[in-house]
């Protein structure tokens, strides 16, 4: 533990410098070219010490919490000796300190009178990195040599030279040069700025100082961490989840497994027993499986612990290699963003045997990407990636959110206008579907729907989605969200798709994504049933799902439940189900449907 002298002046720096990584945030968003950074916001920034150790993450993506200093640490180690003021570094390589070739690293050491005192640190997910498809995201990639450009750590500028070579070498190698660069500068400005940022602070409180406080902000996020994790019950909680399938063998569900064990004031979360790695992109770094590992338990402490090196001390991940965990060449990886979605419902699952109270159903299964790339009449690129933001599973205190992205990503949604004034795409519809959340005494998010139509000549339209097959489980007695699914021209023929499809669009052609719904939580029977009825109201369950799925009965000639009529159904479904309590998790409707059926 650092001593501090002035524990004012300490405060006001811990304050200052997560206001420094939200500035860089902030910097992207306004600067960048491409709709995946500055509408879905895909992307992190971050500041870390001289030796590269995690100090402050700004209010970005949880899926780069363990990702950021993973990528840092390979710098450094390789660089050692040879890093230099105004020196820029640039990195994508999974299988070098990266987590898959879209997202890209870029590192600003910071010097103050020739000493190395920092690292400025943002991460962003650029629109396409060259491969075999637009957008460079296919979920049904066999190996890492078809997904794009790969970056070992560079220099990308060398003593404020920049590197001529490796520009152009990025830009023969991406089909969108002009949107790359200007994502590209974007992160460089976010760093530069960083710099300016932190040499004031060195300015205001001393070189010492700030090398102290830094120190003690990462010691004072341990101390936090392990006070948290100490209060927690011990012991050894597990869960087992299952992805459809990797877009290849569709036919191969592929098993999750974490064993999360609690002893003192440690955690150790661990992935054996979890899939071997797939054909498919849907593998995960380790660093990206500890991002998910770290997000998972982060959400179960106390808010007010600073997101940094401290938290990782205390939480340790194992994931064999060559498992979906922890991924070994030549595996693809494109699209393990789904995969560390699901990896935080997976342990959200265990941690809800822990904390009953404490943690929520299950999601919609992740972000689903959906990207469509091709060429204009003039042979010109265009590129369109998008992640549909969806719904939590319902709360032990409250409903699932909806219209909201999955805890892991903190992301957005793109606007409806700026995708039909950009791409040459038609929002037909963006709205939410009625009886598709997870009924619950605290329902699911409801899910939305989009259907997009292409009104260029050709494109190759790539999907990333799951729980088309895998329903988001309820806990304590909810019932799962119902199915994700994926239809071309649902009005004509209503081509029913895979979760994961890889292929070609013509003009005119409508392609329609419906999330999952948002598993429930508790027993339905016990909602409110004026709860029931505003749902109803809203359009988000219909009067006969209120009955079958609540026990509600409804009068829609006055909008008003019958208490009477309500109550006998509630208790003739109590008496036919034959629960001595409520099950821990549910994946399907296997019983309630049964005793529903016996009410008939």
């Amino acid at each position: 533990m650092a001593k501090i002298d002035d524990p004012i002046a300490f405060e006001l720096f811990k304050n200052a410098i997560f206001s420094i990584a939200d500035e860089m945030a902030l910097t992207i968003c306004r600067t960048t070219y491409s709709g995946v950074l500055r509408d879905n916001m895909d992307f992190s920034t971050a500041f870390a010490d001289a030796h590269g150790k995690l100090v402050a993450q700004g209010l970005t993506l949880p899926g780069h919490l363990g990702s950021i200093p993973t990528a840092l640490d390979v710098v450094v180690e390789r660089f050692e000796g040879n890093i230099h003021p105004e020196d820029m570094f640039v990195m994508n390589d999974p299988f070098d300190g990266g987590m898959h070739l879209p997202d890209i690293f870029i590192f600003k050491p910071i010097f103050w009178n020739g000493e190395r005192v920092a690292f400025a640190a943002t991460i962003c997910h650029h629109a396409d990195v060259g491969g075999r498809v637009p957008g460079s995201n296919a979920s049904d990639s066999t190996e890492i040599y078809q997904e794009g450009l790969r970056i070992p750590p560079m220099k990308l500028y060398d003593r404020g030279e920049r590197n001529d070579t490796l520009w152009t070498l990025i830009e023969k190698n991406v089909r969108i040069p002009v949107q790359v660069f200007g994502d590209l500068r974007a992160q460089l400005a976010a760093c530069t700025i960083a710099e300016r940022q932190f040499l004031e602070l060195i300015e205001r409180f001393g070189a010492n100082n700030v090398e102290i406080y830094m120190t003690e902000v990462i010691d004072y996020a341990e101390r936090l961490t392990r006070s948290a994790i100490r209060d927690l019950p011990d012991g050894e909680f597990d869960f087992e989840d299952w992805i459809d399938d990797d877009g290849i063998d569709i036919d191969r569900p592929i098993r999750l497994y974490v064993k999360v064990i609690k002893k003192g004031e440690e955690m150790l979360v661990d992935w054996t027993g979890s899939s071997e790695q797939v054909k498919g992109a849907i593998n995960n770094t380790l660093s990206y499986t500890k991002a998910a590992s770290y997000a998972g338990i982060r959400s179960v402490l106390p808010d007010g612990i600073p997101n940094n090196e401290g938290v990782f001390r205390v939480i340790d991940v194992i994931a064999p290699p060559g498992t979906i965990a922890n991924n070994v060449l030549p595996a693809a990886c494109a699209a393990r963003g789904l995969t560390g979605f699901r990896m935080v419902d997976c342990i959200f699952g265990a941690l809800a045997k822990m904390l009953p109270d404490s943690v929520c159903a299950a999601s919609d299964g992740g972000n689903s990407g959906v990207s469509v790339g091709g060429y204009d009449a003039e042979r010109n690129p265009y590129i369109y990636v998008d992640f549909a933001c969806g719904t939590w599973g319902g709360r032990p205190w409250a409903d699932g959110l909806q219209g909201n992205s999955n805890m892991f990503a903190n992301m957005a949604s793109q606007s409806v206008e700026v995708i039909e004034a950009e791409q040459p795409i038609e929002i037909l519809a963006y709205e939410f579907l009625p009886d598709r959340a997870g009924p619950g005494k605290y329902r699911g998010g409801a899910p939305y729907y989009r259907e997009y139509r292409f009104t260029e000549k050709e494109a190759i339209l790539q999907v990333r989605s799951d729980r088309s097959r895998f329903r988001p489980y309820g806990l304590y007695g909810g019932r799962p969200g119902k199915a994700s699914a994926n239809y071309l021209n649902p009005t004509e023929d209503n081509k029913k798709l895979t979760s994961k499809p890889t292929m070609t669009i013509e003009t005119g052609d409508v392609f329609r994504h419906e999330l999952a719904g948002g598993g429930g939580w508790g027993d339905p029977l016990e909602r409110d049933p004026a709860e029931v009825l505003r749902d109803v109201r809203n359009q988000l369950v219909s009067s006969d799902a209120a009955r079958e799925d609540y026990g509600v009965v409804i009068d829609e000639s006055a909008w008003q439940v019958d208490k009477d009529k309500t109550n006998d159904l509630r208790e003739k479904i109590r008496s036919l189900r034959n629960w001595t309590k409520a099950p821990f998790v549910s994946w399907d409707d296997e019983g309630t449907e049964q005793a529903l059926a016996a009410t008939e």
